[in-house]
């Protein structure tokens, strides 16, 4: 396997650091818009198996040509989703196999934005897997934490825990703290303004997919491992777009932990139009506001050293177990900052986002996962994945809850 990274921010870091501990690939490309960045990634690896590169992720024709020159056979998207359709398109165009973290973005209702689905989170990736079926090759879309292992562990619980289920529900939540900073996001601002501030998708059986207002049906979750109860609130996320293509279940949410003052800094955001993603110009120079936001906050790739606390993500599965009796359960993994510091030098979050797809492409190259056309990580045996987690260090764990 060769594999070619795109994107070498903190997720992309932190990948290439746990990859290095790995033997199932031959060679692992390193670009980034700024190749200064990939090479110091590189360069802190010590490593052969790697090499930086630089390329413009919204220029196809660029990425086809760096395919190609670094004879990728798999790609792992690590950048905004707002570069996915080319990245997408230049793996379809040279026959690798394509994998990313977030699905390509969605596009509110013109008039029913709260209430009705527009295009919805990976619509354009999965109008498009006839394609990648019929030339036999394979995407694999939403291979993070949430989405990526949330979604094998719903599949999970489908094909081991439960005979029937009522809801699957990701709940996310942390007790981390950034000391020195008033707001310090610990995951890229621009996604996260795309998806807290989107009208969150819910889907129901009897109903398909619809919308609600961001931040909406607020419940308080009590997160295991010390971190103990967060108020979650309802979020556009890829989850509630995977888990019904998949699995067969009667309702599927998704809610995080955020806080009434990161909800707040967010609103204001919105109401001041910073998080629009149309460029203005401002003194003769054309800039993106949410660009501007995004420049104007710490990275949070480098906050790792003044962060404390957990994070957890995690589904939480209500039905009828093998055995018919009611069951409620909540699968999840957990990452401690002072534990991913030391032994990766990698914040919490952005570790336990890179954590997964290195899984996913072991397990491809080992054959235990196969494919074609756009799937899912439920469309795949969840086991292995489990079992590769702990074989890395950061097992899954299960909570089990009054029904």
């Amino acid at each position: 396997m060769r594999i070619l990274v795109v994107g070498t921010g903190g997720v992309g870091a932190a990948f290439a650091r746990i990859a290095q501990r790995r033997s199932f690939f031959e060679q692992c490309a390193l670009a980034d818009y700024d190749r200064g960045r990939s090479q110091a990634v590189v360069s802190s690896l010590a490593d052969d198996r790697f090499s930086a590169h630089a390329v413009d992720a919204s220029e196809q024709r660029s990425l086809m040509e760096l395919i190609r020159e670094t004879n990728a056979t798999h790609v792992m998207n690590a950048v905004d989703p707002i570069f996915n359709v080319p990245i997408f398109e230049a793996c379809f165009d040279t026959g690798v196999t394509y994998m990313d973290m977030a699905m390509t973005l969605s596009e509110p209702h013109p008039t029913h934005p709260f209430e009705k689905a527009g295009v919805k989170l990976g619509d354009y990736q999965f109008e498009r897997a006839a394609a990648w079926e019929e030339k036999g090759q394979l995407a694999v879309v939403g291979m993070g934490v949430e989405p990526g292992a949330a979604d094998v562990f719903a599949r999970y619980a489908a094909d081991e825990l439960f005979s029937e289920i009522d809801e699957v529900g990701i709940r996310d939540g942390a007790n981390l703290v950034v000391e020195g900073h008033e707001f310090a996001p610990t995951f890229s601002i621009w996604t996260t303004i795309e998806e807290c501030l989107n009208p969150p998708a819910i889907w129901e059986k009897e109903r398909g997919w619809f919308t609600t207002a961001p931040f909406s049906e607020p419940e308080t979750f009590d997160f295991p491992e010390g971190i103990g109860p967060v108020e979650c609130v309802n979020v556009e996320h890829e989850e509630v777009l995977l888990v019904p293509r998949f699995i067969d279940c009667k309702r599927v949410t998704f809610k995080y932990g955020l806080g009434d003052e990161f909800i707040a800094i967010l609103k204001t955001i919105h109401l001041l139009g910073l998080d629009s993603k149309e460029k203005v110009r401002v003194k003769g120079v054309e800039v993106a506001p949410r660009d501007v936001i995004a420049a104007m906050l710490p990275d949070p790739a480098t906050l790792g050293d003044r962060m404390t606390g957990k994070t957890c993500a995690g589904t939480l599965v209500t039905g009828l177990g093998k055995d018919g009796q009611p069951r409620k359960t909540y699968i999840y993994h957990v990452v401690d900052n002072a534990w991913s510091m030391r032994e990766y030098a990698s914040q919490a979050v952005v570790w336990q986002t890179a954590l997964n797809p290195v899984c996913a492409l072991e397990l491809l190259a080992e054959g235990t996962w196969s494919g074609v056309g756009v799937l899912g990580p439920e469309a795949f045996p969840p086991r292995p994945f489990l079992d590769k987690l702990a074989e890395l260090g950061s097992p899954h764990g299960v909570m089990e809850l009054v029904p």
